[in-house]
């Protein structure tokens, strides 16, 4: 069989891992500035899915989509240096403030400008919104059949793909007809490291708009390694109505923000011997913690 043309859907996003006072703005909104860029944890799952289909079915292509600002490129490298063969930077402030359905909105007129697609995978969710909405709403907007909770892309042949998916209560194998939408969970594989190969390849790969200070060495070096060149589309290269992109295309409104700060309570430091232990025990059983 011919190989297949597999897009990811990769956001970058903010560390909410190590999430500080400065975090949020006086509007509602995350202080991006104020927190390290991270490529979306399972988006990366959704990544490793992609490229394990590459390893199987040869000819397969994989390209990274990620819409944000000129800054989002750092995880087409990323992508790039895993195995990825190319990505698209959806990149224009006329995208600023997308909610979900913005957002799949752009991402889903960003996939029909290119071409036929066999398999469009994602991560579940974002941890910056935690909404799981925006892998659906493509589907729905591009009349694609989807699977959601995906721990295994098992097989995609002869136009049928079969799916493990993992639920609440267990584990499921689907099967459905290509093309179509899958959205994959924190409980698939972790993506593969850095490819060292890769990275001496495509460190330099820079989309057009950060290069737009380079020196003309580097220009030229872009020019004879046309592979450096990660793809940059504005909303001028894909067919939209305006009014369904960025805030004018975003219902949701955050109403008010609240900050919740843990406290750590009295601590215990004990020595790793079993007298230590003993006394520990005793106390649980005292205060009623166990027993």
């Amino acid at each position: 069989m011919k190989g297949l043309k597999i897009v990811v859907l990769a956001k970058q996003v903010p560390d909410t891992r190590n999430v500080g006072k400065d975090a949020m703005k006086a509007d509602g909104t995350v202080n991006r500035a104020a927190l390290p860029a991270i490529f979306n944890p399972e988006d990366l799952n959704a990544l490793e899915q992609a490229l394990r289909l590459k390893d199987k079915y040869e000819g397969t292509e994989v390209t990274l989509l990620t819409m944000g600002p000129g800054r989002a490129a750092e995880i087409i490298r990323e992508g790039l240096y895993r195995g990825a063969d190319n990505g698209i930077l959806l990149s224009d402030r006329a995208f600023a403030g997308s909610d979900t359905l913005a957002t799949s909105y752009a991402l889903s007129c960003t996939l029909k400008k290119m071409g036929k697609i066999d398999i469009i995978i994602a991560g579940r969710q974002a941890i910056d919104g935690d909404t799981a909405q925006v892998g659906p709403q493509v589907a729905e907007k591009l009349g694609l059949p989807q699977i959601t909770y995906a721990e295994d892309i098992v097989s995609a042949e002869k136009g049928n793909i079969v799916v493990k998916r993992r639920l609440e209560r267990g584990v499921e194998t689907v099967e459905g007809q290509m093309p179509m939408v899958v959205t994959v969970n924190a409980s698939a594989p972790e993506c593969r490291p850095r490819n060292a190969k890769f990275v001496m390849k495509y460190k330099h790969a820079r989309a057009v708009s950060e290069m737009q200070n380079a020196d003309e060495d580097y220009i030229a070096l872009h020019n004879n390694r046309p592979y450096l060149n990660i793809g940059e589309w504005s909303v001028n290269d894909i067919d939209t109505n305006a009014e369904e992109l960025g805030l004018s295309g975003s219902p949701t409104k955050v109403k008010t923000i609240e900050n919740v700060v843990f406290q750590a309570k009295e601590a215990k430091v004990l020595e790793p011997t079993d007298a230590d232990m003993g006394e520990l025990m005793k106390e649980l059983i005292a205060n009623h913690t166990i027993g």
